[in-house]
């Protein structure tokens, strides 16, 4: 956990190492980072750039998450966060879904859904603060929420739904804490 300081507050902020499949952290090592973002102008410019289309009154997926400089960094969404993220450690991780309208971005949802890192509901004050930080409208919140549990027995990676504790590959109770470490 590293302490970060937002007027004069002390919070406490996980990083996150990747915990997903090892084949796949080798397979992106090549793919660039994600791009930083550092207010609407660096997401309308990316959506040139990498000739991102949404459909009018649509909304664009992206992959992000938040190094550990509190940049937040975004790519395709059919990227892997591992691949966005450098390889590297983050803060946040999962998926932003921008309202861009003319000159005008939003982020309209966002997810902690990331299963190479499974990062805990908490990440959500950094990406909060970083959203603010950089002037995007956002909700006050995780639009959905991932839970995960890595299991005691078999090692896989769950995400937990409706309050069901049990691994999906062999059943056994997972713990009610974030268990990643």
């Amino acid at each position: 956990m590293s302490r970060l300081y937002a007027n004069g507050v002390t919070i406490m902020s996980r990083k996150y190492r990747y915990v997903g499949p090892e084949q796949i952290r080798v397979r992106m090592a090549a793919q660039p980072p994600g791009t930083p973002i550092a207010g609407a102008a660096d997401v309308l410019r990316w959506v040139k750039q990498t000739g991102q289309t949404v459909a009018r009154g649509e909304l664009l997926a992206v992959t992000f998450v938040v190094d550990p400089s509190e940049r937040l960094l975004i790519a395709d969404r059919h990227s892997e966060h591992v691949a966005c993220a450098g390889g590297g450690n983050v803060l946040a991780a999962g998926e932003l879904f921008f309202r861009i309208v003319g000159g005008h971005v939003c982020v309209e949802q966002v997810s902690n859904q990331s299963t190479g890192y499974c990062p805990e509901p908490e990440s959500w004050e950094i990406v909060g603060r970083v959203l603010d930080r950089i002037g995007l409208e956002h909700p006050e919140g995780f639009t959905t929420v991932s839970v995960f549990r890595r299991c005691a027995q078999c090692g896989e990676r769950n995400i937990v739904k409706d309050g069901w504790f049990f691994c999906d590959v062999c059943g056994t109770i997972l713990p009610k804490h974030w268990n990643f470490d």
